[in-house]
């Protein structure tokens, strides 16, 4: 009978051990997911801020959209001088 349980025990022990060998491995595994996925956002974000620089904006909108930079506009606006005086 002692034959018997100090086999299941051992059985068990294996099972347990096997179990979280596979348990840290999977974290490990999950881990450097994570830390590439964190690199992945780093290089996007500094792609992002590359490309939000304005004169970046200013090259690819002459370059790809064909826009140009608007002149500048003057307004002149004329009152009566009737209406002035009412005032």
């Amino acid at each position: 009978m002692s034959t018997i349980g100090t086999i299941s025990c051992l059985i068990l022990y294996l099972w347990v051990f096997k179990e979280i060998d596979e348990s840290l491995l999977a974290i490990e595994i999950q881990a450097t997911t994570a830390r590439e996925l964190s690199n992945e956002v780093s290089e996007l974000t500094s792609k992002i801020d590359q490309l939000s620089r304005p004169d970046i904006i200013k090259s690819r909108a002459g370059k790809e959209l064909g826009m140009v930079i608007a002149k500048p506009e003057t307004l002149v606006i004329t009152l009566d001088k009737s209406i002035l005086n009412n005032l």
